[in-house]
């Protein structure tokens, strides 16, 4: 090999490893800001949920879960104090909650909730509504005997669209004001 040759490939080489050191600065760099990033968000996403109240809690656990009633395309059903629908589940006994002995049921059909006495809203028979106990202190409220659930994924106040679901076992059916299923 020429000396010339020998030069090019000797000084040509610090530059390429200097260029992969930088480079793998750079890469490593970013890692570290895309691991900060992640957790930073992972820690404001678990904040936010430990802080909200889940779809059918009771706010912050304190307040009596309400039940009103309101009209919809299928008649007057009753909705929590949020306006989403509540729903009954068949597969339940008078006064006795099938879906927490489902694995994922309740992920999906969260308990409406409460610690304290539910509120009855205009046109809701009080003597209909009553509580049964899940664990600790939180109750279920139920109507007409029927242990009362949201959809976890409804964002539209008074829908219909999940009515007569079956999944877990069951069907899931809105209930009107005289404790009956709407489907």
């Amino acid at each position: 090999m020429a000396l010339a040759d020998q030069r090019a490939v000797c000084c040509a080489q610090p530059h390429a490893v200097q260029a992969n050191l930088i480079r793998g600065h750079f890469v490593n760099r970013i890692r570290v800001a895309l691991v900060v990033a992640f957790t930073f968000a992972g820690s404001a996403v678990a904040l936010f949920t430990a802080a909200a109240p889940s779809s059918g809690d009771a706010a912050a656990g304190s307040r009596a879960a309400t039940v009103r009633l309101e009209q919809t395309s299928l008649g007057e059903i009753l909705v929590d104090g949020s306006g989403h629908t509540l729903y009954l589940f068949t597969r339940d006994r008078h006064g006795k909650d099938s879906c927490t002995k489902v694995a994922g049921c309740l992920e999906t059909w969260p308990a409406l909730t409460t610690t304290s006495r539910p509120v009855a809203g205009a046109n809701v028979r009080t003597s209909l509504l009553g509580t049964i106990k899940l664990h600790g202190r939180l109750r279920q409220v139920t109507y007409a005997g029927h242990p009362l659930y949201t959809y976890a994924l409804d964002s539209i106040r008074r829908s219909t669209f999940n009515i007569g679901a079956d999944e877990y076992g069951g069907a899931w059916y809105a209930i009107n004001a005289a404790g009956e299923a709407v489907n």
